[in-house]
């Protein structure tokens, strides 16, 4: 339970939609929710419901069950590396940043970046701007990075290889 009194919510998008029906209008709402630790924890929950309070409550409960581990840079929390990544109409570029440059991106992607731990990174989002979109392509790009050292194992070489070092 100590873990779940730490995790920070934010949610990203609340939309109200109307079905028209033979009476008028019924109304649903859609909630689209972050959950992290601000510590590599991050999570993204999407939900539909008649009230708006159960929508966003479920969504809460979706981000929570799909949180995931991201990787920082050992210096500072920035990205380990540049990323572009595509997902239907929305294309997404995640660069690391100087420290002290802070997170440079759209309030949505903002908000689910510090709620991973990051405090230092450039964004730029190409194509549509629908949070839902944003969120799952932001979701994918980070489960993708890796840190120099997996990459390391991954080829089976050395560090100093890797960045070449040596020869």
């Amino acid at each position: 339970m100590t873990e779940e009194k730490k995790l920070k919510e934010k949610v990203l998008m609340v939309r109200r939609v109307a079905k028209v029906v033979e009476g008028g209008k019924r109304f649903h709402f859609n909630a689209l929710v972050a959950v992290g630790d601000e510590d590599s924890m991050v999570g993204i929950g999407y939900a539909r419901a008649n009230e708006l309070i159960d929508a966003v409550r479920k969504a809460i409960s979706k981000a929570k069950k799909n949180m995931f581990k991201v990787k920082f840079q050992k210096k500072h929390r920035t990205l380990p590396h540049e990323i572009e990544i595509e997902y239907k109409s929305c294309k997404l570029i995640l660069k690391p940043a100087a420290p002290g440059s802070g997170i440079i991106a759209e309030t949505n992607l903002r908000s689910i970046l510090e709620l991973a731990g990051y405090t230092d990174a450039i964004t730029k989002i190409i194509g549509s701007t629908n949070p839902i979109l944003v969120a799952r392509t932001a979701e994918m790009a980070l489960k993708q990075l890796e840190t120099p050292e997996e990459v390391a194992k991954r080829r089976s070489i050395s560090l100093d290889l890797l960045f070449g070092k040596t020869k």
